[in-house]
């Protein structure tokens, strides 16, 4: 194996982010999205069975962890165990942009609402 370069702007496109997929890059052991939510945007809550770590880099959001509610803002770091329901919308009046990155080389989505 050696190392490999791709663009994120050629990664597929799902609603909200550019995906990158370890199982089609050689297997690598982590998923990731480079999410850019527009205000409103962002997915309903859902879980996975693998620890999913977000990094905001900038804007802000509303994170539901299927109990309560919180606010998430750039400069933070959201670490939600395996297992745990979640959500966030963005909730500023800029783009929402953060790096979702997933514990598993391929996406392993529950949705619950």
């Amino acid at each position: 194996m050696s190392v490999s370069i791709s663009r994120s702007n050629d990664l597929p496109w799902s609603e909200i982010a550019h995906e990158f997929i370890g199982a089609d890059h050689d297997g690598v052991a982590i998923t990731f999205l480079l999410v850019d939510a527009e205000p409103g945007r962002g997915p309903r809550l859902h879980k996975h069975p693998y620890d999913e770590v977000i990094v905001v880099l900038e804007g802000r959001a509303s994170l539901d962890d299927g109990t309560e509610t919180r606010e998430v803002v750039a400069g933070e770091i959201v670490v939600i165990p395996a297992g745990q329901p979640h959500a966030f919308v963005n909730t500023g009046d800029t783009p929402l942009r953060q790096i979702d990155i997933h514990a598993a080389s391929q996406f392993e989505t529950e949705w619950l609402a």
